[in-house]
């Protein structure tokens, strides 16, 4: 007899079973692991082979360069203004009444007298012949009161007439000559008032757009003008610069006339050429801005009143000075310094002192010496100490400062 207890036929029969399936199993999934291992020892790539010398060698970094040059710098301060006209005209009636002929055309030219309007003139005409034959009337009775007054003096001589009638005669003669002087006064006020039926230019220039048409009544209250006249030549242009340009310009002013161009709101095109007329009295402390007026000839119409140009100021002119591309200058923690590329094409960073910006160009008041070549691109790539590749060259030279 067996020392373990005997099973059922129907569970040991379950139990070898179990333990063939389990075997199958295990020799399946280790011929898999050994299939898989197979496959990636004859497909892996091959490790990257070693370089030698055991550290990477940094590449150049592409950079682009500028050399330093001596040259003459032009200073220049830019601000925003306005076209003025030299003289510009509201055209209005000094008298109301109806608007009879408008004799100018919309944008004609036209010379100092020239008629532009007409008014109906009836009613004062009317009032000058009034005026005149009220002083014809009081010329007449003067005329009767002085030979009255001759006659009252020579019977008071003979002591026929009386001291009172001469003096009443005097009175009538003195009050006659008054209304005269009166009616005199009421003519001119009449006659000024018959002249400003007709409508004249009061300086040369060119006519505006027509806002009243004949046959309306206009006002002397009313607000608006019938057109408006403007001299376009000489033309002003009123700009603005700060404050801290002041003592710049007034230094420029006492050495001569200062020079402005004008050029048009992209600062693509040249207007025109003038000088500075005045400053301003007072400083805009709100803005802290300063209000300056340049004069222009305009011979050739570029300025149009109203216009927004762009007024560019010499201020001075730098001579002989150290220049560089104002994109090689460069801010750092202990201010400004400028990547230099030596001899054997390395980086190496130069604290800088600079002055006055010109266009592209910033003036180098100390750090370099001349000739040297600046990095003006690709300055984020750079350590001191790195190697570069030029792949641009230009040179620093002056140019139209905006």
């Amino acid at each position: 007899m067996s020392g373990f207890p005997s099973t059922g036929g129907s569970n040991g029969i379950a139990d070898m079973s179990a333990r063939n399936l389990y075997r199958k199993v295990l020799v399946l999934a280790g011929g898999a692991i050994a299939v898989t291992g197979l496959l990636y020892w004859q497909f892996a790539p091959s490790p990257p082979p070693q370089r030698s010398g055991g550290s990477q060698t940094r590449a150049p970094a592409p950079v682009s360069v500028a050399t330093v040059k001596r040259q003459d710098v032009p200073i220049y301060l830019t601000g925003l203004g306005t076209v003025q006209a030299s003289f510009t005209v509201a055209i209005r009636s000094e008298v109301d009444g109806k608007l009879q002929e408008v004799l100018f055309t919309e944008g004609q030219h036209v010379r100092k007298g020239d008629v532009l309007a007409k008014i109906d003139a009836r009613l004062f005409q009317a009032a000058l012949d009034q005026a005149a034959a009220r002083k014809r009337q009081n010329v007449a009775l003067l005329t009767g009161a002085e030979k009255d007054l001759a006659r009252s003096k020579a019977l008071a001589q003979k002591d026929i007439g009386t001291q009172q009638n001469v003096d009443q005669q005097q009175s009538k003669v003195d009050q006659l000559k008054a209304s005269i002087e009166a009616d005199m006064a009421a003519i001119a006020t009449a006659q000024t008032q018959l002249d400003y039926t007709t409508i004249t230019a009061p300086s040369d220039g060119r006519m505006g757009v027509r806002l009243v048409d004949p046959g309306n009544l206009i006002r002397v209250s009313d607000s608006g003008p019938i057109a408006t006249l403007v001299l376009p030549q000489p033309a002003a242009v009123q700009f603005t610069l700060p404050a801290r340009a002041l003592p710049d310009i007034r230094e420029a002013m006492a050495h001569g006339p200062v020079e402005v161009t004008a050029f048009d709101q992209d600062n693509s095109r040249v207007l025109g050429t003038g000088t500075i007329l005045l400053i301003d009295n007072i400083i805009n402390q709100a803005t802290d801005m300063i209000r300056l007026k340049a004069m222009f000839a305009n011979a050739d119409d570029q300025l149009w009143p109203g216009q927004y140009v762009n007024a560019r100021v010499l201020v001075t002119i730098k001579r002989n000075v150290l220049t560089i591309p104002s994109s090689a200058v460069q801010r750092g923690p202990r201010g400004l310094f400028t990547w230099i590329v030596t001899d054997k094409n390395t980086a190496e960073p130069r604290s800088l002192q600079v002055g006055p910006t010109s266009g592209d160009l910033t003036v180098v008041a100390s750090g370099l010496s001349g000739e040297e070549r600046v990095v003006t691109d690709g300055q984020y790539r750079l350590q001191r100490g790195g190697t570069v590749s030029i792949t641009k060259q230009q040179t620093a030279d002056a140019r139209s400062g905006s």
